[in-house]
């Protein structure tokens, strides 16, 4: 079950204040674990329990003397306990609390991120299903190819969504782990036991070795989850700001009334969330090679990745949840216009049919090569002379040696030509990964 956020919480979970809660969080997971196991007096850490606070101000300003943000930390609190704060941070190192709390706030994001997804993929289902049988031309290389539906368009998007929601789910499972085994990861001072114990309570798996740190890799692989899962919207809005273009005008991101598209050119109607959305990927993709370079780290740990963590984390999941939201409203309220998609699909006089027309030749009898060379020489007098394809194909004798009129009528047949798109959304649907 994925707990249910609003989204002004991305920004709560990477703050100071979240961030020392997990920290202490930890700390007295250990406490409690260890008082469980003799090592630490159980009066002791109900006190810590008990009494175990902090404030911001203060560690910041014991952080001007110490330089040192962890220490700064335990002082803090340490001066609202009294002396059973001794068995705070015991036979712990520094990476030991920043590590797994790091791993609660991941986590966390991580939920609000496939919230967001769940969100987002019910929507383009909605318009996928709204637009089964809508008909538009597909284009490759930006050219007028052959028939589709719009359905069959955002069915597409469906479908990679659904893998982004494995992608993050599975890299959410590869963060979501603890380590407690001290400055070089062999234990010297508490036993795994205890890191069992603790990861137990918080509900996380322990790292099965780890150096200082929990190796980085797995950070990658969830920063890599995050820029896919961005460079799949901006692939959708790129599509919806080209489908904008004034020549095309076939679908248009929502225009909120009262709202303005240029200070010089009243008309204007900018599809700016799409381009937004666009520009938010390229931030995400950086993010990504940063947290990839952060898994090199000299011998048992150094501090180069700490300082870049501190900015890729926070605000890769800030930008990616800003984008989902976009992209929500964006789908949610896209303007579709099915004619226009009608006239556009028209406007190429019917040689989108060109490829049915070729089999129905080579269907009978003619050569691949003797079929390709009569349709395409009828396909570039249509392009060129402006006549219609069909009534170019009807009065070649040549064509109407071998396919009778009726037979050629057939393969310019939308229905016949759209025939499997129900397959296609059905196949798309089975495949959902949903959340309660």
């Amino acid at each position: 079950m994925i707990k249910r956020y609003t989204h002004q919480e991305m920004g709560h979970i990477w703050s100071d204040q979240r961030r020392y809660e997990t920290w202490l969080q930890v700390e007295l997971a250990a406490t409690d674990a260890m008082a469980s196991a003799g090592i630490v007096p159980p009066e002791a850490a109900k006190e810590l329990r008990d009494r175990a606070t902090f404030s911001i101000d203060r560690i910041e300003e014991i952080e001007k003397t110490t330089q040192h943000d962890v220490i700064a930390f335990t002082t803090a609190v340490a001066e609202q306990v009294g002396p059973s704060a001794r068995w705070l941070h015991f036979g712990l190192t520094s990476s030991d609390v920043i590590d797994t709390a790091q791993a609660l706030q991941m986590r966390e994001a991580c939920d609000l991120i496939l919230t967001g997804l769940n969100r987002a993929i019910l929507v383009v289902r909605r318009r996928a299903e709204e637009h089964r049988r809508t008909p538009m031309i597909g284009r490759t290389h930006g050219v007028h190819a052959e028939p589709m539906t719009f359905g069959v368009k955002l069915s597409l998007w469906y479908a990679e969504l659904n893998r982004n929601i494995t992608r993050i789910r599975r890299a959410r499972e590869a963060v979501a782990v603890g380590k407690l085994s001290g400055a070089v990861g062999v234990f010297s001072h508490i036993p795994p036991s205890i890191e069992a114990d603790v990861c137990r309570r918080l509900e996380l798996q322990p790292a099965l070795v780890a150096s200082q740190v929990i190796q980085r890799d797995r950070h990658a692989e969830l920063v890599w989850a995050l820029a896919v899962t961005a460079s799949s919207l901006e692939k959708f809005a790129l599509e919806i700001r080209g489908l904008q273009k004034t020549e095309i005008g076939e679908v248009e991101e929502p225009f909120a009334k009262g709202q303005k598209g240029s200070s010089a050119m009243p008309h204007k109607r900018n599809p700016i969330g799409c381009e937004q959305i666009v520009g938010l990927a390229r931030l995400l993709r950086a993010n990504a090679m940063a947290a990839i370079e952060n898994n090199a780290l000299w011998h048992e740990r150094d501090i180069s990745h700490s300082s870049v963590e501190r900015v890729i984390l926070p605000d890769t999941f800030i930008a990616l949840d800003h984008m989902l939201r976009r992209f929500t409203h964006i789908v949610g309220g896209m303007v579709v216009y099915p004619d226009r998609m009608r006239e556009n699909l028209e406007r190429s006089r019917g040689v989108v049919f060109s490829g049915t027309v070729l089999l129905e030749l080579a269907r009978r009898g003619l050569s691949r090569e003797q079929a390709y060379e009569l349709v395409q020489k009828n396909a570039m007098r249509s392009f060129h002379e402006h006549k219609d394809f069909k009534t170019l194909l009807l009065a070649d004798s040549e064509v109407a040696k071998v396919l009778p009129p009726a037979d050629l009528e057939r393969a310019f047949d939308l229905d016949q030509h759209l025939r499997h798109v129900d397959d296609i959304l059905e196949r798309a649907f089975r495949g959902e990964k949903l959340d309660d």
